[in-house]
Order: structure tokens, then C-alpha cells, then sequence
């Protein structure tokens, strides 16, 4: 057990950190942003929403990679994981596509969502000048994925970090209008984080060719890259990872929306909360990584209770993580928010909030290794129907019925999203006891391993 533990830090670690400093390119936007003011504050919130709700599908797309790429890495199999970057390459092209168009409508669909014409607008033009940078993203997300199902973490975080100082650097200079730039304001933040993330695609791509990361899972170029079966196999899983994705970002997205109809203090409280809920929400995740990556190659090794032990360990870890969390929460309930703003009536209601999502950090913990335990096995359908139960079924009503018709306010919003995170964690792990690695493994190494 101590061994496993180990094992699971050292990939958990540096991928949580890097999920961090990915996630870090917009919470910086929306600091440096909300010095401007809280209408610029919530235009950058209403742009990632639509932004994040988005990419998170084709994140979940390239994730298809996973069960793959660690299943063949654990079986010795270098050709078949180097074809399943290539193919990864392919998707995060095709999937780009859909992805940019989504973006240049941002603007009237915020309007149709009810949202303030002068936000919606502003929000549709920040998040426009963004769409070059759809496909290096996800061309990223397919090279670190690559790296991780081969355990290899650390160049992920460097080039991640690299990127973060570029994007401050970028922000402050065309936000505010420094060293000869003029002053942009929010369109200054969109170009900043959309050169960031083509920074990273090109560094991520150098670092791989330069350090030959490469040599032993690799094949050539080939044809075979585009057969359909092959780029199949990757969004066989990779969809229903999307989905899930979606339907847990979208739940919490439709929560924002609901705290935009409450106003503009309630709407710019529920987004500082939100983000700083979604910074701890990195922790757990670079947990489900790396229980992701630990199962795979375990279960393509042959090492089934292995796997399942590995599993177990991996939501110890995700649960523990997200309790110390919970207690930082509570104990900077009233600090933590005035980094994000000075406004004492936004900052009020930010402490009143915090603790509210103390409440669900554990079950949030758990949930998404749980996810990441089910993504190492390919059995990535399960989770899609528990994110629709738990969220839609029951935390998005009950937000609706609990801040609208009982006037429970912003309170209300996080109150409903803590069942519904609790139902879906409940879930996941009932189903991974009874139906884990140890249970079903065999049969899914079979299929991952097959076809190359």
C-alpha cells in the first residue's frame, strides 16, 4: 500500500499541478480583469463559460486516449501507443472545428440565454479572438496525455508554467497598456491566453523532438494514422468522456446562469467561488490522472487486483486532498475572496459561500478519480448516466426551485450542486467495488490491446 501510494504521488503531483497552471491561463484573465471592475469581471466569467463549456468536450475527446495508450504502454506495445498520438493529433484537428464556430456565436447565444446585451457582447468579443487557439489546445491535451500514459509528467508542468508567466506578462501588458501597447482592456485578455495556449502547443512538440521523448513509442507516419477504426477506438471512449465532462461543466455553467438572473453581485460572488472551488478541483484531478494512468498500465500488465488496489488508494488520496481543502475554505472564507476583488458586497457573499462548498469537497474529490479510475479501464459510459442523474435530475432543479421560488439566493445554487455531487460520488463508488478493475479488467485489456 505504501508502494501504491507513492507510485500514485508521483504521477498525481506534477499532472495536478499542471492541471493547475492550465486552468491558471483564465484565472489570471479574471483577476487582472476584475481590477477594470465587476461588469468586466462577469463579461470574462460569461466568456469562459461558453469558452471552458466547450473545450471540457474536446479535452474529453483526446482523453479517449487514455484506456488505450496506457493499456498498450503496460503491455510493452511502444507502436501502438505512438499511433494512438498520431490519431490523438487527428481528432483534436477535427474536433476544433465545431468547437471555433461555437465561439464566434458566443454573443447572440448568451442572449438567448437571457444574459445582460452589453455583457453577452462584450463576452462574445473576448472569447472571438480566441478561436485561433482551439486546436494547439487540444493538440497539447494530445501530447501530455501521450507523456502521462507512459508516466512521464514533468515536462507537462514545465511547459505549463512557462506558459503562465508568458500569459501574465501578456495580460498586464495589453490589458493595461504597457511597454508601448495600447491599453485593451478584456479583448487585451483574450489575445493574451489564446498566444498562451499556442505557446504551449509548440514547446509541449519541441520538448517531445528535443529530448527524443519519442524513441520507443513511436510509429511512422503513415496512412493507417486516418483509418476510421482506429480514430473510432479513440472516440468510442473519448465521447462519452466529453459528455461526461460537459455534463458535469454545463451543470455548474447553468448554476452560473442562474446566478446571473439574481444579479451582478450574486453572479460575480458565485464565479470567485466557483473558480476558487475549481483551483482545489486540480488537486483530486491530477489524482484521477494518475489513477487513470496506474490502472491502465496495470490492467495492460496483466496485475488486475493490482489495479483494483491501486483504485482504492486513488480515492483515499482524491478524498483526502479535497479534505484539506474544504478546511482551507473555511478558514479563508473571508480572505481569499478580496484577490479577486475589493467590493465589500461581493466579498460578503463570497464568505457566506465558502462554506457551503467546504460541504461538497469530499464528495467532489471522489467523484472525479472515481471518473479517472473507470477512464483507466475504457469503461467510460457508466459516468456519463451518473453526472446526468446527479446533476440534472436532481442539483439543477433543486437549484432552480431552491434560489428562484424559496429565494435561498446564490446559497441555494451551491446547496443543489452539493447533492448532486454527492449522488454521482455515491456511485462511482459502489459501481468500481462491485464492478472494478478486478472484476472486469481481463475483458477490457482484450479490447484496448486489439487491433494494431
Amino acid at each position: 500500500m505504501r508502494d501504491e501510494i507513492k507510485s500514485l504521488l508521483r504521477l498525481a503531483i506534477p499532472a495536478a499541478l499542471t492541471q493547475l497552471g492550465a486552468m491558471m491561463l483564465g484565472i489570471v484573465d479574471t483577476i487582472m480583469v476584475g481590477r477594470l471592475g465587476v461588469a468586466q469581471l462577469d463579461a470574462a466569467a460569461l466568456g469562459n463559460l461558453i469558452g471552458i463549456g466547450t473545450l471540457i468536450f474536446g479535452m474529453g475527446c483526446i482523453f479517449g486516449m487514455d484506456p488505450i495508450a496506457t493499456q498498450a504502454h503496460g503491455a510493452g506495445n511502444g507502436a501502438r501507443v505512438g499511433r494512438t498520438l498520431q490519431r490523438g493529433l487527428v481528432i483534436a484537428v477535427l474536433i476544433a472545428i465545431p468547437i471555433m464556430v461555437t465561439w464566434t456565436v458566443a454573443a447572440p447565444a448568451l442572449l438567448l440565454l437571457g444574459q445582460d446585451p452589453a455583457l453577452s457582447q462584450a463576452a462574445g468579443d473576448y472569447l472571438a479572438l480566441q478561436v485561433f487557439s482551439v486546436a494547439p489546445f487540444l493538440a497539447f491535451q494530445a501530447q501530455r496525455q501521450y507523456l502521462q500514459a507512459r508516466g512521464i509528467v514533468a515536462p507537462g508542468l514545465w511547459v505549463v508554467l512557462f506558459a503562465n508567466l508568458f500569459n501574465i506578462a501578456a495580460n498586464w501588458a495589453l490589458i493595461f497598456g504597457h511597454l508601448g501597447l495600447p491599453a485593451m482592456g478584456l479583448e487585451g485578455a483574450g489575445i493574451a491566453t489564446a498566444c498562451s495556449r499556442v505557446l504551449q502547443c509548440l514547446l509541449m512538440a519541441l520538448w517531445i523532438r528535443v529530448r527524443q521523448l519519442h524513441v520507443g513509442a513511436w510509429a511512422p507516419w503513415s496512412r493507417a494514422v486516418l483509418q476510421v477504426r482506429g480514430l473510432r477506438e479513440i472516440l468510442g471512449y473519448g465521447i462519452p468522456i466529453g459528455v461526461q465532462y460537459g455534463l458535469e461543466m454545463w451543470a455548474f455553467q447553468g448554476a452560473s446562469l442562474l446566478a446571473g438572473l439574481l444579479g451582478e453581485g450574486p453572479l460575480a460572488a458565485h464565479i470567485i467561488v466557483l473558480n476558487l472551488a475549481s483551483m482545489s478541483f486540480m488537486l483530486p484531478l491530477g489524482v484521477s490522472i494518475a489513477a487513470a494512468t496506474r490502472v491502465g498500465n496495470l490492467i495492460g500488465a496483466g496485475h488486475h487486483d493490482a489495479a483494483q488496489r491501486a483504485a482504492w488508494v486513488a480515492l483515499a488520496v482524491g478524498g483526502a486532498v479535497m479534505s484539506a481543502s474544504a478546511v482551507m475554505f473555511v478558514a479563508g472564507r473571508f480572505v481569499l475572496p478580496s484577490v479577486f476583488t475589493s467590493d465589500t458586497e461581493v466579498l460578503a457573499l463570497c464568505a457566506s459561500l465558502l462554506p457551503i462548498a467546504a460541504a461538497f469537497q469530499l464528495f467532489d474529490g471522489v467523484q472525479v478519480v472515481g471518473g479517472g479510475i473507470l477512464r483507466g479501464m475504457g469503461d467510460t459510459r457508466p459516468v456519463v448516466v451518473f453526472n446526468a442523474v446527479g446533476y440534472y435530475l436532481l442539483a439543477l432543479p433543486l437549484d432552480a426551485v431552491l434560489a428562484l421560488k424559496f429565494d435561498a439566493g446564490v446559497a441555494g445554487l451551491w446547496w443543489g450542486l452539493a447533492a448532486g455531487l454527492a449522488v454521482v460520488a455515491v456511485c462511482l463508488v459502489v459501481w468500481i467495488a462491485h464492478r472494478g478493475p478486478a472484476h472486469r479488467g481481463r475483458g477490457r485489456a482484450a479490447v484496448a490491446l486489439a487491433g494494431e
